[in-house]
């Protein structure tokens, strides 16, 4: 449940009117020529995910690369940068970009949801409704 106070009056939604708040799925385009479905998330979607995101940071980060730079608290691209310098002050010749944005895309969802499970107990969390 989610509580929101509107003009002084405090009304529960459950979780069935918040998804009707969402727009409608539409697609994007990838470079490739597929489409990227996608819901244009409400403030009250990026307020689930942001609380969402503070309970299962602590959970995973650690379980992170400490060379893993990307969308991490704490982490930055000038972080990375600077570490590659560091790398080459010691000798090394050879650095590797790579992007993974297509690799999300042949991710089995299942597989990680149940790896996720195993972690996160709380159903309102993993399963998908």
């Amino acid at each position: 449940m989610v509580e929101r106070t509107q003009g002084g009056t405090s009304g529960k939604h459950t979780r069935r009117q918040i998804q009707a708040t969402t727009s409608a799925p539409e697609g994007n385009p990838k470079p490739d020529g597929g489409t990227r479905k996608l819901g244009i998330p409400t403030v009250v979607d990026r307020v689930i995910q942001q609380a969402i995101a503070q309970q299962l940071t602590p959970i995973f980060d650690p379980l992170f690369s400490e060379d893993s730079y990307g969308y991490r608290p704490g982490k930055s691209a000038q972080m990375a940068i600077q570490k590659v310098k560091e790398y080459a002050e010691q000798g090394y010749k050879h650095a590797v970009l790579i992007d993974l944005s297509k690799y999300f895309d042949t991710l089995n969802h299942e597989l990680l949801m149940n790896m996720v499970r195993e972690q996160v107990r709380d159903k309102r969390v993993t399963e998908q409704r």
